[in-house]
Order: structure tokens, then C-alpha cells, then sequence
């Protein structure tokens, strides 16, 4: 019999990220917390690293929600409010919220690299590459 009240807890150690993840241009995901490598069934957790002077292609993450913690650097946030880029400008200590299905990209004007910590609502790292911001997304 299963005992799910008493389940051990898992450590993943900084070095065991893996990037067997979804992945976007001009980034690099690494998991850490997932159904993949600890079981999870309704969370996926990990590190993204934005090398300096550099941007990410548009993307959006389908029916999770997405939450994001600044680590270093100034990342910015960029996203479509009608027909205009809306950018984020943050700072290490800054979280970001990224709704379902939101079209968005990371840039990386800094001189260092800007690393994030990132959550979301499901045990995959859904990751949907797009041609733009205001391309059109399935299942929204």
C-alpha cells in the first residue's frame, strides 16, 4: 500500500539541471522539478539563462501559467498590448507573471547574463515557438 502522506521529499542539486526541456532561440531552459525527474503532477520548476546582448524568440507556454523570479541580470519582458511591444524592464528580486497562452519574449540588453527562475501550473515545461508576437494561438 502506498503511503502518499509520507512521500519523501527530492533534492535536485544546481549541477543535475537538465536541458532535456523545451527550448526557445536565444535562451537556454534548464529543469529542474518535473513529472520527468521527480514525479511531479501539477508543477514544473526551473532556470533560464539569457546570454548578454541578446533576445529570445517569441513563444508562449499553452494552458500554464507562468511565474518568474528575477536571480541576476535585467531581463526584459516583452509582450503585445494591441498593435504595441509592451516591455518589462526588471531588476534581480523582481517576479513577473505570465498569463496562458500570452505571446512573449526575453531580451537581455545587459553587458552580464540575466538568470531567471521560473514555475509553472504543470508538470511539463510547455514551451510553443511562434514566428511573432501577434501570431495566432491555438487553443486560447
Amino acid at each position: 500500500m502506498t503511503d502518499h502522506w509520507h512521500a519523501p521529499l527530492r533534492r535536485i542539486r544546481g549541477g543535475e539541471l537538465t536541458g532535456d526541456t523545451g527550448q526557445t532561440s536565444g535562451m537556454t531552459r534548464l529543469e529542474a522539478i518535473s513529472g520527468k525527474t521527480v514525479g511531479a503532477e501539477r508543477l514544473w520548476m526551473g532556470r533560464t539563462h539569457v546570454a548578454p546582448a541578446t533576445g529570445s524568440g517569441d513563444h508562449h507556454h499553452g494552458d500554464t501559467e507562468t511565474a518568474i523570479y528575477v536571480v541576476s541580470g535585467h531581463p526584459v519582458f516583452v509582450f503585445a498590448e494591441g498593435e504595441r511591444e509592451v516591455r518589462l524592464e526588471t531588476e534581480p528580486g523582481d517576479y513577473v507573471f505570465v498569463p496562458p497562452y500570452t505571446p512573449h519574449r526575453e531580451e537581455n540588453p545587459g553587458a552580464e547574463e540575466a538568470v531567471v527562475v521560473i514555475a509553472r501550473s504543470s508538470q511539463e515545461a510547455v514551451v510553443v515557438n511562434l514566428p511573432s508576437l501577434w501570431a495566432p494561438v491555438d487553443g486560447a
